[in-house]
């Protein structure tokens, strides 16, 4: 990525990460909390940092399309409060058992296991809260895309075949369906709620879009494999070398480090070409997919 393209993409990952995190902190703030070890459990989970990657694509696939920044407040804030409720329930003892989250103790260690549980609960109830109380005319189609990504069929649905997979011999093909569940099914549905907010169900641009999403989706993950081997702790804010430590399969794993950075460049020209019936409206999108492949966390 040439150096007006990072910087254009800087402008547009500060603006969102602002916008969703006013909109996020706001759902705290002069709000009176039932339980306040809950609330700050939640909070510690949701608004201690992180890339605001997700809501940065609700933004930009809806801008690409038309849509006005404040009819994505909401879907943004929404698919990253699924994200934060995955995390922290990924970093439990009974799944991943981390101990290091965006830098931050995870919030199972900063609290207790059943504070962790509960707070994940809370921020999944409260993404579909959101999403449901902005009224958007195309409102059940919203959350049935968000509803549908991170349940059964897609990142829950990810994580049992990640869990079951530990120790095994598995093929691409395999690894691939695992990611496209745990990893790339939140990233396409942050793709499609930003689009859908724009246009109706029957734009042909939003197929488009749908091909950008699968693709870096699946880059995104594989890319994250390649940053366990050559990151450090520090940098990703999360413990690198995890995956080996677990007997994860991996791209790397499976691919050698280099044939698993050529596939995520592959996987990265494929999402630029799709995003061609777009034109110039999308060109921050397509930078987006340069930095998957290119941050250090």
């Amino acid at each position: 990525m040439v150096a007006v393209h990072a910087t254009t993409l800087d402008a547009h990952r500060h603006i969102s990460s602002a916008r969703v995190d006013a909109t996020l902190t706001a759902l705290f703030d002069n709000r009176p909390a039932a339980s306040p070890r809950l609330e700050a459990a939640m909070r510690h989970g949701l608004l201690m940092g992180g890339k605001r990657l997700r809501p940065m694509l609700v933004y930009l696939a809806g801008q690409a399309l038309g849509a006005d920044a404040q009819a994505l407040d909401a879907p943004a804030a929404a698919v990253e409060l699924i994200h934060a409720y995955s995390l922290i329930h990924d970093d439990l003892p009974a799944m991943d058992d981390d101990d290091l989250r965006r830098g931050q103790p995870t919030v199972h260690r900063a609290f207790d296991d059943a504070t962790a549980i509960l707070a994940g609960d809370a921020l999944q109830a409260l993404a579909f809260e959101v999403i449901a109380a902005d009224g958007h005319p195309r409102l059940g189609a919203l959350i049935h895309i968000l509803a549908s990504a991170a349940g059964r069929d897609g990142m829950v649905a990810g994580q049992a075949l990640d869990m079951a997979a530990m120790g095994q011999s598995i093929d691409t093909a395999v690894l691939e369906t695992m990611h496209a569940h745990k990893t790339g099914a939140l990233i396409e549905a942050s793709v499609r709620l930003g689009g859908l907010t724009a246009v109706c169900e029957d734009d042909p641009r939003l197929e488009a879009l749908g091909r950008y999403a699968r693709a870096i989706g699946l880059a995104f993950q594989v890319h994250d494999d390649v940053l366990d081997v050559t990151g450090n702790s520090a940098v990703l804010g999360k413990t690198a070398g995890a995956d080996a430590a677990r007997a994860k399969p991996t791209y790397p794993g499976l691919l050698g480090l280099d044939g698993a950075q050529h596939k995520a460049r592959a996987l990265i020209d494929d999402a630029v070409a799709a995003l061609t019936p777009l034109g110039k409206p999308a060109a921050p999108l397509a930078d987006l997919a340069h930095y998957i492949i290119e941050r250090d966390h």
